[in-house]
């Protein structure tokens, strides 16, 4: 379906980004692929990792707080990835009006430009942060989700549509807990800091990423939630797949942060389909109706609630040493 498509991924020269742009290259043909992004040095990396592909890859300098560039990027943009965001809980604590700036400002700026432009797809990833925030990251980012959604209503007669994406923290990924544990093993540490002994996390691998945006933009009708079906660890049990024999020192869960990700909330479980390999949540809004689910899907229990603290799968320390390895591969 991306075969002679012009794809645009804001943030691109992220870990998404970069992983989803070798993805396209591998399995697709695209007609273009353009990277939107405001760091001028990682693109230069990119491009240079990616020299054989430079006939179709395009590299444009902007902010999503840029309506006007972002617009001028859009045009001819068949399908877009909204990727960019301000991340790190911490960094949007203490610097909240930029965290809105670009995790809510730049949202709305993607939809309009979207819209002006009669872009196909657009599908934005989200976070669990943004299910029951409890910090700023993840309160704007629940605003864009909403915002997105709701976008589906004003595109009229054309056939731009709004889908988002929601998972944690990707396996390896800068925000992850992996390189961090990895850095001090490298440093000669035998002790590694826990924040909670009984705290857990969903494991997803940059690929599953992807192929669940992949997934989205083939078939979203309008306002829909994709989230995986994937196992869950315990970030005692990773602690040991790392460091075999490691010593762990509890030191406190830190401002902003959950002992569990909850993906789907028992409010939630109202609108919910369950598929083989996937949930979706469609949305709440007197334009969706039940026609538009996708055939194979059967509404979940009421009440249901999908958390890392409860899930089905678990990943033991032999799974997480396996998988590991991919990880450090990359």
């Amino acid at each position: 379906m991306l075969n002679d498509k012009t794809i645009l991924i804001t943030g691109g020269t992220g870990s998404f980004g970069n992983h989803f742009t070798s993805y396209v290259l591998q399995h697709y043909k695209p007609k273009k692929i353009i990277i939107y992004s405001r760091d001028e040095f990682k693109q230069f990396q990119m491009r240079n990792r990616l020299m054989e592909y430079d006939s179709i890859m395009r590299y444009f300098i902007g902010d999503v707080r840029d309506e006007a560039r972002m617009r001028r990027a859009f045009e001819g943009v068949d399908y877009v990835i909204h990727a960019a965001a301000l991340k790190q809980v911490p960094a949007c604590e203490y610097n909240p009006n930029e965290a809105i700036k670009t995790n809510i400002h730049g949202a709305m700026n993607v939809i309009e430009a979207a819209l002006d432009t009669s872009v196909k797809r657009v599908v934005a990833l989200s976070t669990d942060k943004a299910v029951n925030p409890v910090n700023l990251y993840g309160g704007t980012k629940l605003v864009s989700d909403k915002l997105f959604i709701a976008a589906n209503a004003y595109s009229g007669f054309k056939d731009t549509r709004f889908a988002i994406v929601r998972y944690g923290n990707v396996a390896g990924s800068r925000g992850s807990v992996i390189p961090f544990f990895h850095s001090l093993v490298e440093a000669g540490e035998t002790e590694l800091p826990i924040t909670d002994l009984e705290m857990t996390r969903f494991w997803i691998s940059l690929e599953q990423g992807v192929e669940l945006v992949i997934k989205a933009l083939a078939e979203s009708k309008g306002g829909e939630t994709f989230i995986a079906k994937i196992p869950s660890f315990k970030i005692t049990d990773l602690a040991k797949a790392i460091l075999p024999g490691c010593t762990m020192k509890e030191v406190g869960i830190r401002e902003g942060e959950k002992l569990h990700e909850v993906m789907i909330t028992k409010e939630d479980s109202l609108h919910t389909y369950e598929y083989s390999k996937h949930f979706v949540i469609y949305p709440h809004m007197s334009w969706w109706t039940e026609k538009n689910a996708v055939p194979g899907g059967r509404p979940v229990m009421r009440g249901f609630e999908y958390s890392s603290g409860t899930n089905s799968q678990w990943l033991s320390v032999d799974d997480l040493q396996e998988l590991l390895q991919k990880v450090f591969e990359l």
